[in-house]
């Protein structure tokens, strides 16, 4: 789509796609532009704050148009460092050199329009497998730190898909499960680091879109983000929560409940989870039995990420003992599951690391400037 737009705007620049990422977007955004003509991709992670898969998938991606950069700090600190760069005079000066700026993650709604898609085909397979009925709802409950996948369910409640409760489910980091309980979004906390890193995230980008819908006002959306920047939280007006609270709940699982949530899934369904997922179903089973979910409703679980990307923790869950290499533990865990070690995953052990750069987030923009430059000079 990006490319057919750039033609139809008869665009002659490069475009830099700049992402953060928590540990997935980042890899399927740079496999996405992977080598296509007059795009650049530059992905910054967490260092400290992905699996090992998760780092060597974007350590070792291949693309000729490509960079990947880790950073000293956490996701928002990428993002938010990233979000500063989108309105700062560097976009206009690398524009005028002949590079604009673009985003492939939930910066961009672009992100989100896909993901739409999916859920009005989550209904139309439930009706086609009988699952449910023609005048039946369902909900749904997502594992969610950067609140798109669970935005994107409700624009598609919005546009018609029947669905029923929106459960926003969370780990430690529950900042969200939080503001479904008391209608304050409070980030001074601990931020901590867990084996769902798509979740550790407390400024959620997508959550000010939420926020617009349920005010209907730009301007309190901006009096919002301005309070959390300086005060680090804000409140919202008692008919925006009633709103919200007709919309969706909240709920977060502990690494304790994440691991049983693991366990008890693979013996009992022989499905193995990977802890995003867990997450998510430790929150939907938890609610079920509080009589918060009817028991007699529908409820589909989306599960965000492969197993085998969190090799460690897999293993701890399926009482195995985890290997030095992960590679390793991944092969102990398909000897006992049965399930393959996925080509992409089982190719990258031999793969090379291309990029192991670390920068400190105050340098990003330097390090964005560079990039660019560099782009200029060959496309040149």
């Amino acid at each position: 789509v990006l490319v057919y737009a750039k033609k139809e705007e008869k665009a002659h620049q490069e475009i830099l796609i700049l992402t953060a990422t928590s540990g997935d977007t980042g890899k399927a955004a740079l496999e996405g532009f992977r080598d296509v003509p007059g795009v650049h991709i530059m992905v910054f992670y967490p260092s400290h704050g992905v699996s090992p898969l998760q780092k060597d998938q974007m350590q070792k991606q291949l693309g000729s148009n490509v960079k990947v950069v880790g950073i000293e700090g956490n996701f928002d600190d990428a993002q938010g460092t990233l979000k500063q760069v989108f309105g700062s005079s560097l976009r206009k000066e690398e524009a005028e050199k002949g590079v604009l700026f673009s985003s492939a993650n939930s910066i961009n709604i672009g992100r989100l329009l896909p993901q739409v898609v999916y859920y009005v085909w989550i209904w139309l397979k439930l009706l086609k497998n009988g699952s449910i009925g023609d005048h039946e709802s369902f909900n749904v409950v997502v594992p969610t730190g950067n609140f798109g996948n669970i935005l994107a369910a409700w624009l598609a409640k919005q546009v018609g898909a029947p669905i029923g409760r929106l459960i926003c489910a969370s780990n430690e980091n529950k900042v969200l499960a939080d503001f479904f309980e008391t209608g304050v979004y409070d980030i001074n906390r601990p931020f901590y680091m867990t084996e769902a890193p798509s979740m550790d995230i407390l400024i959620s980008s997508n959550f000010e879109r939420f926020l617009y819908y349920l005010t209907g006002s730009a301007e309190q959306v901006r009096e919002s983000m301005d309070r959390l920047k300086k005060e680090g939280k804000y409140e919202v007006s008692k008919e925006a929560f009633a709103k919200a609270d007709m919309e969706m709940m909240g709920g977060w699982a502990s690494p304790e409940d994440m691991a049983h949530a693991m366990s008890e899934v693979y013996e009992n369904y022989d499905y193995l989870m990977d802890p995003h997922t867990a997450v998510a179903y430790a929150v939907y089973d938890h609610l079920r039995r509080e009589g918060e979910i009817p028991r007699h409703s529908h409820t589909v679980i989306i599960s965000t990420a492969h197993p085998y990307k969190f090799p460690g923790v897999v293993a701890k869950a399926l009482g195995l003992k985890e290997m030095e290499s992960p590679y390793d533990t991944l092969r102990e865990i398909a000897d006992k599951t049965g399930i393959p070690v996925p080509k992409q995953l089982g190719e990258l052990e031999n793969r090379p690391k291309r990029f192991t750069e670390t920068v400190d987030r105050k340098d990003m923009a330097d390090t964005i400037r560079s990039y660019a430059d560099e782009i200029c000079g060959s496309s040149h």
